[in-house]
């Protein structure tokens, strides 16, 4: 964070000091959990469903904060916001436990403060990435792309509402040459609130699927709202949109923005061509540019991440990276969020694939071929755990339906469904073909860990893929616990 006085805060978020004289400088980081304060930084007083960061701002100053950024007084020196009244607050400035307004507006004075640092930084390359999956990936392949370019500056793992957005904002500094940014949304309207704290120069969007339909209603409104990113765009802006997506495609006509198409299709300015993926998953390709071709294997696990990587190299070559640059160091990334793709093998030898950070019916479709391919031309079973996807509205039956009939078709081994929420995937499956007992429904984590405690065999892949709420990477975790059979490990 660029350096400000307690009264440049309160100018710039509307705000008045308490406690406090103006000229007290932060100089570090903005925080939202006092237990992470340093020397010098700024604590957002955010209050909770559980607890209330109003109670914590005289201890935050003690661990070493300047101030705090609260909406009502407290025992430290401070920067006061109004509350925002009831008939004001926006959908996007929602929190659990936000009776008074006061998160509203320590959420509104934040998106403020980010954006005035984002104004005091002109030489900043601002990237946003919005997708109803692969958001957090790709965010994290732009990083590394542009990292060798310029000190970068992205979210650690999802950090793209509107607490999180602002927070990674302000990690940036006058250092800063690339702001990398995952948006997401709950609703029409909330990417385009996420883009008034930070305007992007470079807009991704990399799909539009089933996720969040329980909010959303249809893919088209999905469409409306991730669209809202390339909407927000300069004309000497770049949108970087997927041109295997007729809903992403179609954005071309709502920004004035210059329009790079990725993906396989023929039309699409960064391609890929001669897709192979080899025994663990891991995809080669060749990367076709208007400037050449280069050949690419990235050491990711699954083909989906292909379009991740295009969307990644079209915002590297927009910024100046050459194409052997970028397919020399697509060769080198690495998976940096936690439970995306991870894979490892037990002590039992076991091959784990632990993707249970989120799921929706793409993602899990994803998923389940890639497990095939890592089990193709080798004597080994291909298991799959997977638990309910969740925030699917009236297709909740119908997608888990669909899920259980493809993993039936994609001779998947055995599936264990995990939870009574994802019973029309077991029920699906059963029905399909000829299944008797590969397909099983179990009540919760516990119980599946303790079938595949009871079954695996040295050789077998087990993937386990739910929405976060279900907590599956337990699953993975118990299999490293005990090495993965019957024997747990003392």
């Amino acid at each position: 964070m660029i350096r400000l006085s307690l009264a440049d805060i309160a100018s710039a978020v509307g705000g008045r000091l308490h406690r406090a004289e103006g000229s007290e400088i932060v100089g570090a980081g903005v925080e939202f959990d006092s237990r992470k304060i340093t020397d010098g930084g700024l604590f957002v007083a955010v209050p909770g469903e559980r607890v209330d960061g109003h109670d914590f701002a005289a201890q935050a100053i003690t661990d070493g904060a300047t101030g705090v950024l609260a909406a009502r007084e407290v025992d430290a020196p401070a920067v006061l916001v109004s509350t925002v009244p009831v008939e004001e607050r926006s959908s996007a400035m929602a929190l659990a436990g936000d009776t008074d307004g006061t998160g509203a507006a320590v959420l509104g004075g934040l998106a403020k403060l980010a954006r005035h640092v984002v104004d005091q930084l002109p030489n900043l390359a601002v990237v946003g990435v919005t997708g109803s999956s692969g958001k957090t990936s790709t965010k994290d392949l732009i990083a590394q792309l542009l990292t060798p370019m310029g000190p970068t500056v992205a979210p650690p793992g999802s950090f793209n509402n509107e607490l999180g957005h602002p927070w990674t904002v302000l990690r940036a500094d006058e250092q800063t040459r690339h702001l990398v940014l995952e948006l997401s949304a709950r609703g029409v309207g909330h990417i385009a609130s996420l883009c008034e704290v930070a305007p992007p120069s470079i807009g991704v969007v990399l799909n539009v699927g089933h996720a969040h339909l329980g909010e959303f209603g249809s893919q088209e409104a999905v469409a409306q709202a991730k669209g809202e990113l390339v909407e927000s765009l300069p004309e000497d802006g770049v949108a970087v949109l997927n041109a295997d997506d007729p809903l992403v495609a179609a954005m071309a006509e709502r920004t004035r923005a210059r329009v790079v198409l990725v993906g396989e299709s023929p039309n699409a300015h960064v391609r890929a061509e001669d897709l192979e993926v080899d025994e663990f998953a891991r995809p080669t390709f060749t990367l076709v540019t208007e400037s050449g071709k280069e050949t690419v294997t990235l050491p990711l696990v699954g083909e989906h991440h292909v379009g991740n990587a295009l969307s990644a190299a079209a915002v590297a070559l927009e910024l100046g990276a050459t194409l052997p640059q970028v397919a020399e160091r697509l060769g080198t990334v690495q998976r940096v969020s936690a439970r995306r793709m991870e894979v490892a093998e037990t002590p039992s030898g076991v091959t784990v694939v632990n993707d249970a950070y989120n799921a929706n019916p793409e993602s899990v479709r994803a998923a389940l071929k890639t497990l095939v391919s890592m089990t193709r031309g080798r004597p080994a079973r291909a298991w799959a755990v997977l638990g309910p996807m969740a925030e699917l509205g009236d297709a909740d039956v119908e997608a888990h339906d669909e899920i259980g009939r493809l993993a039936v078709r994609l001779n998947i081994d055995r599936l264990v469904v995990v939870g009574e929420q994802a019973r029309a995937m077991h029920q699906a499956a059963s029905l399909e073909g000829s299944w008797g007992e590969e397909s099983v429904l179990v009540p919760d984590v516990d119980a599946a860990v303790a079938l595949l405690r009871a079954e695996l065999r040295p050789g077998d892949v087990v993937l386990t893929k739910a929405s976060n709420s279900a907590g599956l990477w337990r699953v993975a975790e118990a299999l490293f616990a005990d090495g993965g059979n019957g024997e747990q490990q003392q």
